[in-house]
């Protein structure tokens, strides 16, 4: 059956993602069995709308609003921290809610996001609780006859990370998906390489499991700079470089939770017809 979607391209650093609102009607999402293949559609940068991933904006019965976010192969992902301030920016210019600070339900539990305005109350940046990171055990592989240490860290979402002298010269296209397939992983996992610049400063590239290279990677950000602490590489509170931009950091002590700033940007509002 013929039907048309709206929807709403948005990324934050270029990591970008299709918005698909069912606050209002949520027949779509109710069909289960389609979501996979329209994710892999509309994701599709050749003949379909192109994108990391699709994310859709639900009602939530325990917060504000839920997020589902799924990966261009379809997939569906615990947590985003790119997507969740497009996701978060999005229902605030739409005039979905006027509050401050909002709550946001996703796989990963309640995310809680303040919108950081300018002087002409415009929403400038958001800040994302992104919640108590999970330290496991540190992992070895074998990588071209090299022991390669690999720092396990939970942002929600599984995430390898692994320190590097220089990102540029990393083969991502060919130890990514080495490394987010292996069977350490048996979830898989995204995989962050990482450049210490200085104490405050790092930058990083990252390979997203279901996805491939992404220019950015919010929840990548924050389990990089939890590994960097945890190695007494970097302070606290610390600016990522990202291949899209840059993100703002910072891991609190007194209560352990992971912060999380940067921009959202809206790309384009559009319409698409599918036979699904």
């Amino acid at each position: 059956m013929e039907q048309t979607i709206n929807f709403t391209k948005m990324h934050g650093l270029g990591n970008d993602y299709i918005y698909i609102e069912t606050i209002k009607d949520n027949q779509l999402i109710n069909e289960e069995k389609n979501i996979q293949k329209l994710v892999r559609y509309l994701s599709d940068r050749h003949f379909g709308v192109g994108g990391d991933g699709v994310i859709f904006i639900e009602k939530s019965k325990m917060a504000d609003f839920k997020m589902r976010m799924f990966n261009s192969d379809g997939s569906e992902a615990e947590m985003c921290g790119n997507g969740i301030r497009c996701f978060a920016k999005y229902v605030y210019d739409k005039g979905f809610t006027k509050k401050e600070v909002i709550d946001i339900e996703t796989l990963a539990g309640i995310k809680q996001v303040t919108f950081i305005k300018d002087s002409q109350n415009r929403i400038e940046k958001m800040k994302v609780n992104m919640g108590i990171p999970k330290i496991e055990e540190k992992k070895h592989i074998l990588l071209l006859d090299e022991n390669i240490e690999i720092n396990v860290i939970s942002i929600g979402n599984p995430h390898a990370v692994i320190f590097v002298d220089h990102v540029e010269h990393i083969d991502i296209e060919k130890y990514g998906p080495f490394i987010e397939n292996h069977e350490i992983f048996p979830n898989k996992t995204n995989v962050e390489f990482v450049q210490i610049l200085d104490k405050n400063l790092i930058k990083m590239r990252v390979w997203e499991r279901g996805t491939g290279e992404t220019l950015a990677c919010g929840t990548g950000a924050c389990a990089s700079v939890v590994a960097g602490v945890m190695n007494h590489l970097t302070r606290r509170k610390v600016k990522t470089l990202l291949t899209g931009g840059e993100l703002e950091i910072e891991w609190e002590k007194e209560t352990n939770e992971i912060y999380m700033t940067g921009i959202a940007t809206k790309v384009f509002d559009g319409k698409i017809k599918l036979d699904i």
